[in-house]
């Protein structure tokens, strides 16, 4: 089962004890299975269903783009199907298995409350084709999520239809340059701070603008002095995180609002760590012009599974009327209607940009969103911070005397702790640190990022974690930070006992093999 085949190098399986053992006919131990690749279960001459055989006029129906040559997949059977990706599931993390300490992704908790409400009828079954009037509740839903993201965020409007934090950010520039261009001015240049997070510069150049970086300081954030003296009639924005990507809020958020308004910018914030604000700070306040959300992180809805995501904007007055259609409004009969084109002037919307998706946005998100902020109201949405800043604290103090934590004496960290890999011995790295992890249970922490930081491990515990979970982690987190110290040569071979030993990572990304081919005939 270990031997190399045709889709690549495949590392051997580990014991799961750690201890040797006799070998095993099937390459199993125990529970612990080994499962080959699709190709190397099925057979490409068999199907796992009948279908009848096409009739003599059938390939005229296709236009001539009938295939001409065997597809060349396996075929299976339903169970052998089942039993592959159930096999394949048992071999991955996820946050109903443990603590997940990704940081700047806030891996919460899915109350199963939240799944329950969306799969009840007339949410699980609703398709966007159909009538308004059959969908009423669905797009009551839609519109009280939306006057609940306003209200927590302190903002003018808010477009549902993004489907995911990049997907937002893009609509909010999209919106920036909307109200740019309404004016007549045609300003060329975003700043983002060095610590953003790589979605930042990557939206403000797919939009058509040129990025430039602003440093941080000795304190981890903004450079207030450096952003003031480049502000100038090119500057249509600036792109900034708060709190910030190392962990701490950005004191001079209003001031630096208040200078790029006079400098007649927009101020875009990424809200992705909106986690460690929520009902206690509103982004309106501090003169936030646009700012995504990301439901999948503040307000709980499942990270990746399930489908398309959401990332609902939340929008300034001065931005509101460049917002991208379709969107909800209710009129003065009470009656809540979905605004397309057709009917956007008699809303006094006909500035919106056009659309960012083909219907309103991922109706199960936002059933999921809505029943995780009415199931914690205002001073549960309150604690949800408060919680989520303590964590992250209590780790930051239990491990800044092992390990290396540039910004400890900023003051209290926000949603996440940041450490680096000075001081670790021999020629151990924070990958081998991270590596390391995976044996103790857990998933590696977000790595390398921020990159104001060399070797930087980022940790966000989140408010669903207790306090023994947390205890648990920094006890493993600690006993890897001594030996790192220590220079513990064996951290460069681990993981030792995950279903997979350590891939050459620098192989993979430089010459993938990403597509099965056949062993050549002897």
């Amino acid at each position: 089962m270990n031997a190399p085949n045709s889709s690549g190098w495949k590392p051997e399986m580990t014991p799961a004890s750690g201890q040797s053992g006799p070998a095993t006919v099937t390459g199993n131990r125990a529970l612990m299975l080994e499962e080959p690749l699709l190709f190397e279960i099925g057979r490409k001459d068999v199907t796992g269903v009948d279908l009848p055989e096409p009739g003599a006029n059938s390939s005229g129906r296709l236009g001539g783009l009938g295939r001409a040559e065997p597809i060349g997949l396996p075929g299976l059977t339903e169970p052998e199907t089942v039993r592959h990706y159930t096999r394949l599931s048992r071999q991955n993390y996820g946050i109903d298995l443990g603590f997940f300490p990704l940081g700047s992704c806030t891996m919460k908790h899915n109350p199963r409350l939240n799944e329950k409400v969306a799969r009840m009828p007339g949410f699980a079954d609703v398709h966007p084709l159909q009538p308004q009037s059959t969908v009423r509740g669905a797009l009551e839903v839609i519109n009280e999520l939306a006057e609940w993201l306003i209200k927590l965020t302190g903002m003018h409007g808010v477009a549902m239809s993004p489907k995911a934090g990049a997907h937002g950010e893009l609509c909010g520039i999209l919106c920036i340059r909307a109200a740019l261009e309404a004016r007549g001015d045609a300003r060329e240049v975003v700043l983002v701070p060095e610590s953003a997070h790589g979605t930042n510069p990557a939206t403000a150049a797919f939009a058509g603008y040129r990025v430039e970086n602003i440093p941080a300081n000795a304190d981890g954030r903004v450079d207030l002095e450096a952003l003031k003296a480049r502000l100038g009639p090119d500057v249509a924005a600036v792109m900034i995180t708060n709190p910030n990507t190392c962990g701490l809020f950005e004191r001079d958020m209003k001031v630096i609002s208040d200078a790029v308004h006079a400098a007649g910018g927009f101020v875009y914030c990424d809200g992705a760590n909106f986690n460690a604000i929520v009902g206690k700070v509103r982004p309106g306040d501090l003169g936030v012009d646009a700012m995504h959300i990301n439901l999948h992180k503040t307000f709980s809805t499942p990270h990746g599974g399930g489908g398309p995501g959401s990332g609902p904007v939340v929008l300034s007055e001065a931005l509101s009327p460049f917002g991208p259609l379709p969107f909800t409004a209710r009129t003065e009969d009470g009656v809540v209607h979905l605004v397309e084109e057709e009917g956007a002037d008699s809303f006094g919307h006909s500035q919106a940009f056009g659309r960012m998706t083909a219907f309103h946005g991922q109706m199960g998100m936002f059933t999921r969103a809505l029943t995780y902020i009415l199931s914690h109201g205002a001073d549960g949405l309150k604690q949800v911070a408060e919680d989520a800043v303590l964590n992250a604290n209590y780790i930051l103090r239990s491990m800044e005397d092992l390990l290396d934590a540039p910004f400890a004496a900023s003051g209290p960290c926000m949603h996440e702790a940041l450490f680096g890999d000075k001081g670790f011995g021999g020629e151990l790295t924070t990958l081998d640190l991270a590596k390391s992890l995976i044996d103790e249970g857990y998933h590696p922490m977000t790595m390398y990022f921020p990159l104001v930081v060399h070797g930087a491990m980022l940790v966000e515990p989140t408010e669903t974690e207790s306090k023994a979970a947390l205890d648990q982690f920094i006890a493993a987190f600690r006993s890897l930070a001594e030996r790192a110290r220590a220079g513990d040569a064996s951290m460069k071979q681990a993981p030792y006992y995950a279903p997979r030993r350590r891939l050459d990572e620098t192989l993979a990304a430089r010459k993938p093999k990403l597509v099965w081919e056949d062993a050549p005939e002897s």
